[in-house]
């Protein structure tokens, strides 16, 4: 299934890329109110990070990921889990039934879609009462390590920046006239990494490369330098899991 952005070449990579926050996952079930064996859908299940938090938590996941790649990983993530289900379509056009989920998620995945059409269809198969999620995983940029390579790529594309996964969500959510009061929820994540990781993260990173055109090879080659220079084998990078939750008005 086509999507405006192809990840097929990113798929491993994101096997590398860092957990969402236990805590706040915990916090966002027990705000939904979905219980065990209760049904929840996972929206852009990329690689399976959150789709993994949802069934660990007891419930049956229908995890949605248009892209094959992506998708093979996250199948081979969930086998042990029977009660996990993998499916190819899109937030914007499930194929799934109505009023079908106690929640649906959307790990990193929201900002990806046309976000009212998603919310229409999120709503439709959400059942009364049911709970809209989307999170992302956010660097601590004020970290000295990720402040430098912050510093790296503004000097290249002073104007650069991350676009409407950074952005809070509650006006978008709003919008929609479709969902109650937007809950926040916030956790912490430190997530070690190998440096040579971390690079290939950076090779990979397809919104750098998006806005860098011609100039990416050369940021990221700064960013290596940088790295390997600090002498180390791996570094911990600090995160922040950040929610936005609603419930179907």
């Amino acid at each position: 299934m086509k999507t405006q952005w192809d990840y097929t070449e990113l798929a491993d990579a994101y096997l590398k890329r860092p957990d969402y926050s236990a805590k706040a996952i915990l916090r966002l079930i027990a705000l939904s109110g979905a219980k065990g064996g209760d049904h929840v859908c996972d929206m852009g299940a990329g690689a399976g990070h959150l789709t993994l938090h949802l069934a660990e938590a007891g419930l049956a996941v229908t995890a949605v990921e248009p892209n094959d790649a992506m998708r093979a990983n996250g199948v081979r993530r969930t086998a042990k889990y029977p009660h996990v289900s993998w499916i190819e379509a899109t937030g914007e056009k499930t194929g799934l039934p109505d009023a079908s989920f106690a929640m649906v998620t959307f790990g990193s995945s929201f900002n990806v879609t046309d976000r009212q059409k998603t919310l229409a269809e999120t709503a439709r198969i959400l059942r009364p009462g049911g709970m809209f999620a989307c999170m992302w995983n956010h660097r601590d940029l004020a970290d000295p390590i990720q402040a430098e390579i912050e510093a790296i790529i503004k000097g290249a594309i002073p104007e650069y920046g991350y676009g409407t996964r950074r952005e809070d969500q509650t006006e978008v959510i709003n919008k929609s006239g479709l969902f109650g009061k937007v809950e926040k929820i916030e956790g912490e994540v430190s997530h070690v990494q190998k440096v040579e990781d971390c690079i290939e993260a950076w090779r990979s990173h397809a919104t750098l490369e998006r806005q860098a055109g011609e100039k990416f090879l050369e940021i990221v080659r700064g960013i290596e330098t940088y790295l390997r220079g600090l002498g180390k084998d791996s570094i911990t990078v600090p995160y922040a899991t950040r929610i936005w939750a609603a419930k179907k008005a």
